[in-house]
């Protein structure tokens, strides 16, 4: 469940729309990959993989969070930052990452948009300072 009540998990029979909204649909694979690997590379003592919820805002989608913990380690070899921080300050973070790595190689507007309106929701998020840190 999320920290914030302007965000709402994604129902089961809408997630199959989820990342072609998000991401675009020739990306979705990549993108969705790319969150994977972010998460991955964030969290690599504590995150190995499992199910992701979705979250949308106003019913446009927003961003992932793992559930396999409640709570990851993070570290950020790009800056040095290290914290722990819940499992969905952990998705905003590896999503924004994933956003910001595509937008390098996919000139997208949707890209650009979703970073945008992901960025100014973990501005209002209890976890904001750890979240800027880490994408910093």
């Amino acid at each position: 469940m999320s920290t914030l009540t302007s965000v709402a998990r994604v129902a089961e029979e809408r997630r199959p729309t989820f990342l072609p909204e998000l991401f675009g649909p020739t990306r979705m694979l990549v993108a969705e990959n790319m969150v994977y690997a972010m998460m991955d590379s964030l969290s690599p003592l504590d995150y190995a993989g499992g199910h992701w919820d979705f979250y949308e805002q106003g019913g446009r989608p927003l961003f992932m969070v793992p559930t396999s913990k409640a709570r990851y380690r993070t570290a950020c070899s790009g800056n040095g930052w290290q914290g722990e921080v819940s499992a969905e300050a952990a998705g905003i973070i590896a999503t924004l990452f994933a956003f910001s790595h595509l937008s390098f190689h996919h000139a997208a507007d949707q890209l650009v948009e979703g970073y945008a309106r992901l960025y100014e929701f973990a501005g209002d998020h209890p976890e904001a300072a750890e979240i800027f840190q880490a994408i910093d």
